[in-house]
């Protein structure tokens, strides 16, 4: 499982959304063609800032079918929350 939080340039935390299982087909997803998720590690925290979530949306658009899970449109939701102001970045908060 891995929490998903929008942060501030100070660390607080502005939006949240525990429990995103992240699916098992994305362990093996190539990093050339997904360098953004690919970066994503479930056991530690993985932090994206305002260049880096728009690519990570962009990688999201063209992920294939059978790679998309539950988590997918959670992850969508903390982009978009993080692009609605300046200096906010989203974290992956692995276990």
């Amino acid at each position: 499982m891995i929490d998903l939080q929008v942060r501030d340039e100070s660390g607080a935390v502005l939006a949240h959304s525990p429990g995103v299982s992240w699916d098992e087909a994305l362990a093996d997803i190539d990093r050339a063609e997904f360098p953004m998720l690919a970066g994503v590690c479930p056991y530690a925290d993985t932090v994206f800032n305002t260049w880096q979530i728009s690519m990570l949306l962009e990688e999201l658009e063209r992920l294939p079918v059978e790679r998309a899970g539950p988590w997918l449109e959670e992850v969508r939701s903390m982009c978009r929350t993080a692009k609605e102001g300046p200096h906010r970045y989203v974290w992956f908060m692995g276990d």
